[in-house]
């Protein structure tokens, strides 16, 4: 194939240094009209004695197809994935004003009311909530019995072990399993609290829950 003469592309509009004075801007990146204008000029200056081949001329073809493909892929994706950020949001609103039960080493203590939440034993034995303030100190312990395996409540009331209410904010919990053999096991501890809000972020939706912070909404394991 015969290359293209600088003329050829300036009468184009496509010459690196034809512009019109003023600052008339042409985008660095060509379209597909441009990519048949060029195609176009190639069958006008080739050379008679040396024809641009059937295969080649198929090929650049199959070229300007994909890219055109491909250009309409990109504007499909970038269309689905802004309805479904668009759908999650809406889907996330409902959210807003539940009670949620999340993964969290700390609860959130409101002016009234207790803090609650819940564990999971892995056999029968004593759960043993403690919790501590912002600065680590003794608050209360919380013993509650699993007959069974599975789901353990709790709920602490905000007062400490002096029976005096203590004051809202987030207090740090852990939680102890005891079996009937004297087998120890720390367990993980799931908290409920409040959506106060909803917001979409890079990687998804997150939820900003009264007292403790945001979440990714693939945290909640129960909505109340």
């Amino acid at each position: 194939m015969t290359s293209i003469s600088s003329d050829a592309l300036n009468n184009l509009g496509l010459g690196g240094a034809a512009g019109k004075v003023g600052g008339d801007k042409r985008s660095d990146s060509l379209g597909q009209a441009d990519f048949l204008r060029l195609m176009t000029e190639q069958l006008k200056h080739q050379d008679p004695l040396n024809p641009m081949e059937n295969s080649a001329f198929l090929g650049q073809m199959a070229q300007f197809s994909t890219v055109q493909g491909i250009q309409a892929l990109n504007g499909t994706v970038s269309g689905f994935a802004n309805a479904m950020a668009g759908d999650q949001l809406m889907r996330g609103a409902a959210l807003v004003g539940r009670d949620v039960v999340l993964p969290s080493a700390k609860v959130a203590l409101g002016a009234d009311g207790e803090a609650s939440g819940l564990v999971a034993a892995p056999s029968p034995g004593l759960v043993t909530f403690d919790i501590t303030d912002a600065n680590g100190q003794p608050v209360r312990q919380v013993v509650v019995r699993a007959d069974t395996a599975g789901e353990v409540p709790f709920a602490w009331d905000g007062t400490n072990a002096a029976g005096e209410r203590m004051p809202p904010g987030q207090y740090a919990i852990t939680a102890k399993h005891v079996a009937g053999n004297g087998d120890s096991t720390t367990l993980s501890t799931y908290v409920r609290g409040r959506v106060d809000s909803v917001s979409v972020g890079a990687d998804g939706l997150y939820l900003d829950i009264q007292g403790l912070g945001t979440a990714p909404v693939g945290h909640v394991l129960r909505v109340g």
